[in-house]
């Protein structure tokens, strides 16, 4: 299964429904709180190729997006393939 990292911050409703359907699924994944970090922010903000809300998704080296385009993927049944990628 391929490596999932997700930037969220405190009290971000879009974080807490992304880290959810995550977790549904049985995904493992690393957060990391980006939201008081300006270092870790600022990491966001490159890989997501200049996105700056919250939640950026990871899966590998694939960009997702945030928390709609995370839903869009579940929704479309093209989640399960990205996450099965290595």
């Amino acid at each position: 299964m391929a490596d999932v990292t997700i930037y969220t911050r405190p009290m971000c409703g879009f974080c807490v429904r992304a880290v959810a359907l995550l977790k549904k699924k049985g995904v493992k994944f690393t957060e990391i709180d980006a939201g008081w970090d300006r270092d870790k922010k600022k990491e966001m903000i490159q890989r997501a190729g200049g996105a700056s809300t919250f939640p950026q998704i990871f899966v590998g080296d694939v960009h997702v997006g945030g928390c709609d385009e995370l839903l869009g993927m579940e929704q479309a049944g093209k989640l399960d393939g990205l996450l099965a990628m290595e």
